[in-house]
């Protein structure tokens, strides 16, 4: 069902390698509302997924760039403003890498060079990303930047590694940048903090499945999905959020505030006889 809560609005969505990805889930419902926007990904990134299926769908061109590189990002951000014709009213970034994750790194023996590339990837593109809109005077006012995130940042998930270093990086940066966003052009800045989501990117993190499994078992509502990810997210890019900034916001199905459910004491309790 779509509300027009969009309609008339323009933006650039980075990170949607192939349909199971959040971003990918994001566009398809932003086009639904009646936005626009352009695509992007590390070349890369656009050579292992399928994000011209998505273009076609979405009446969308794709941009390649390096998140990690000011001047592919300056060039990203005024090709879109010349495609779309104006201003950017919102941005997703959902982008995270960790090579020593893909390499079977343990987290007390990590490869510091990886580490740094994970970081400048995962979270120091977002500084980037905003330095570059904010020198260009890119946004318009009341404007929305989103970045994608996982509680591990605050809470120790020991397969979860150097990525968990990432998203507390990441979220810093969202508030500290947002408070200048906020107060120098009314632009929103903000990051959700999502349930453990079956993407291609998080399939790569040890002992998945058991994750998400036991996730789903502490939540009261169960794990939100990559589409209820994209619905919240469209909520942060309409007019009816103008004034939540500096905000992670949890959609996890209540799994950031218990301590324990009874669906999982049941796995530690002596059967009855």
């Amino acid at each position: 069902m779509s509300y027009n809560l969009l309609k008339g609005k323009r933006g650039i969505i980075f990170g949607a390698l192939d349909s199971n990805s959040i971003a990918w889930k994001t566009a398809e419902r932003v086009h639904e509302e009646g936005g626009t926007f352009v695509l992007t990904n590390a070349p890369i990134a656009l050579r292992m997924g399928t994000i011209n299926e998505l273009a076609e769908k979405t009446g969308s061109q794709v941009i390649p760039a390096d998140a990690t590189s000011i001047a592919d990002l300056e060039n990203l951000i005024d090709q879109s403003v010349e495609i779309l014709g104006g201003k950017i009213d919102f941005v997703l970034h959902s982008i995270g890498m960790s090579v020593n994750v893909r390499k079977g790194k343990h987290y007390t023996d990590l490869n510091h060079d990886w580490m740094t590339k994970g970081w400048d990837v995962s979270a120091v593109s977002f500084h980037k990303l905003m330095q570059s809109l904010y020198k260009k005077d890119a946004m318009s006012e009341w404007g929305s930047i989103v970045a994608l995130t996982y509680m591990a940042a605050q809470r120790v998930f020991p397969d979860y590694n150097d990525m968990a270093d990432n998203k507390a990086y990441l979220e810093s940066i969202a508030r500290s940048f947002g408070y200048f966003f906020g107060r120098d052009k009314n632009v929103r800045v903000n990051t959700i903090s999502q349930s453990p989501t079956p993407t291609t990117a998080g399939k790569g993190v040890k002992g998945f499945d058991g994750f998400i499994a036991y996730a789903d078992k502490m939540s009261p509502l169960g794990n939100a999905t990559a589409d209820d990810c994209a619905n919240y997210t469209l909520t942060l890019f309409s007019d009816l959020t103008k004034r939540v900034t500096l905000q992670n916001l949890f959609n996890d199905g209540g799994f950031s505030n218990m301590g324990v459910s009874d669906q999982v004491m049941e796995l530690f309790e002596d059967k009855e006889e």
